[in-house]
């Protein structure tokens, strides 16, 4: 395993050829405005590049030892001048040629970040909103995968009705230490805002992986498992003053305009009240399947 280990030419089942022995990755960069309209980072990649003078990401090959986050940063590090801690990852979508893919790796940028080529594979970096992408010029690759990649261009944020979870799993103390229930919960939970959603729920485009910000809501007894310095920017712990249904339902509508929200949870009652307010809904099956 060594660095650039992956140049090179290969062929895919298709009967194309593309750049990188073990597949190649880039960084979909996307920021929304106030008014809701994403934009994403696109570069112009030189004329000696494969298929130069057309728009696509920052990216390239991946290396042996590389996964697509880690390879699409590095990407970015070495193409452009912007710094990687200022995105936030939230979906991989992956394009199978056979042997051979690319995946995309879509971050949400801190906002539309100055950026400039920092080598010759690229003439321009620029912003451009996601309604103008399909006029530009575009990498055959890039064109094809578009079409998919623009409707997972909002972030995901799941809301789990914990009370509901927990009580559905029938062997469950939750009745006689909701605390130690909840707090088994919260920490079987954490790895999924680092690791990402294995399942697509109903309702979402179709990617590799989701990314999504995670809020959990506790009440009453159980409300003692939070703990602040447990957990990430990825996920978060709301504690209901009073009705735990109430406090899902305020944290639905305190999402931003751009944001997909999902409630996980089994009560009818609350199912209808956040449906109303343009949320998707999951039982609690779905969620503890990837646990």
């Amino acid at each position: 395993m060594a660095a650039k280990d992956g140049d090179g030419w290969a062929l895919c089942a298709r009967g194309h050829q593309h750049w990188g022995i073990h597949g190649a990755t880039g960084l979909l960069a996307v920021h929304h405005t106030l008014d809701g309209m994403p934009y994403v980072l696109l570069q112009k990649r030189s004329w000696w590049t494969h298929h130069g003078g057309t728009w696509a990401l920052p990216g390239g090959a991946l290396d042996s030892h590389e996964d697509a986050i880690s390879g699409a940063l590095r990407e970015v590090r070495e193409e452009t001048v912007l710094s990687t801690d200022l995105f936030r990852v939230q979906g991989i979508y992956v394009d199978d040629h056979g042997g051979w893919s690319f995946q995309t790796v879509i971050a949400e940028a801190a906002g539309m970040l100055d950026a400039a080529p920092a080598n010759g594979e690229s003439v321009d970096l620029r912003w451009v909103a996601a309604d103008e992408v399909a006029s530009k010029p575009l990498h055959p690759g890039f064109a094809d995968s578009w079409p998919k990649l623009r409707p997972a261009l909002s972030p995901l944020v799941l809301v789990l009705d914990v009370a509901n979870i927990i009580g559905s799993r029938p062997e469950e103390l939750w009745w006689k230490d909701r605390a130690r229930a909840a707090n088994r919960l919260l920490n079987e939970v954490q790895p999924l805002a680092t690791e990402g959603l294995r399942e697509t729920p109903d309702g979402l485009p179709e990617l590799a992986r989701w990314f999504p910000r995670i809020v959990v809501v506790l009440e009453g007894a159980a409300a003692v498992a939070a703990d602040p310095e447990a957990h990430g920017t990825n996920l978060s712990v709301v504690v209901a003053n009073g009705s735990g249904d109430d406090a899902i339902v305020q944290a639905v509508r305190e999402r931003k305009p751009w944001e997909r929200v999902l409630v996980v949870t089994a009560d009818r009652a609350l199912r209808e009240r956040v449906t109303a307010l343009g949320a998707l809904v999951a039982g609690p099956r779905w969620l503890l399947n990837q646990l």
